[in-house]
């Protein structure tokens, strides 16, 4: 894909996940590798629902800012998951409500945040890593994601909001919306006797759709 191409889709994806109320405001984060081995990353302090094509902030392939405007303050967590997933070609972090209000909750499972509910969660996500708290910005949420040596395409920032890569920037996108409306079904059924996968099916997945899951 171009770059202009590639600019323009994070531009589009980005908007459809403000407009549906993904994230809000000026929350957020998306970065993509270019053609050249370079980054596009949406600007600090900018709304999903207005990105700019041409003010995408760009990097070349040593990590050097070379145009458009100042990057998200989270280029720590970026650069985690493309320095350790080497089939990382986009990274997307929303502040999604359901995730974040599920990240508080006394007893989900840290190794494996999401339950099993449906295929496509387990699919998309394998399983999601909860971090601790940490302030915006802190260059520890990179060392917490170096820390899982690439084993996770997604995490689960406490208080905060998911990250997940993806091959490219749409896959990314899905994924990251597949988290939240895990984590939306599990917040409506909690308190009920609802049946999550049994493990044969969860095996059954695994093996049928080479998910990384025994990690």
């Amino acid at each position: 894909m171009s770059e202009a191409a590639l600019r323009e889709q994070i531009c589009l994806l980005a908007k459809s996940l403000f407009d549906r109320r993904l994230t809000h405001g000026s929350t957020g984060n998306i970065s993509a590798r270019t053609e050249d081995g370079g980054l596009l990353v949406s600007p600090t302090g900018t709304s999903f629902g207005r990105l700019d094509p041409a003010r995408l902030s760009r990097f070349d392939a040593s990590g050097r800012l070379i145009s458009g405007d100042k990057p998200t303050k989270e280029m720590p967590l970026h650069s985690a998951f493309y320095d350790t997933r080497s089939t990382a070609g986009a990274v997307v972090h929303l502040h999604s409500c359901h995730s974040v209000a599920m990240s508080m909750l006394p007893d989900v499972d840290e190794d494996n945040f999401l339950p099993p509910l449906t295929p496509y969660a387990l699919m998309k996500l394998g399983k999601v890593k909860l971090l601790p708290f940490f302030l915006p910005g802190d260059p520890a949420m990179g060392e917490a994601v170096r820390g899982l040596a690439g084993k996770r395409t997604a995490v689960m920032l406490a208080n905060h909001g998911p990250v997940v890569a993806g091959k490219d920037v749409e896959a990314a996108c899905n994924a990251v919306e597949e988290l939240e409306e895990t984590a939306k079904l599990a917040m409506l059924l909690r308190g009920t006797q609802a049946r999550a996968l049994t493990a044969e099916q969860i095996q059954a997945v695994v093996t049928e759709f080479n998910v990384e899951w025994d990690v």
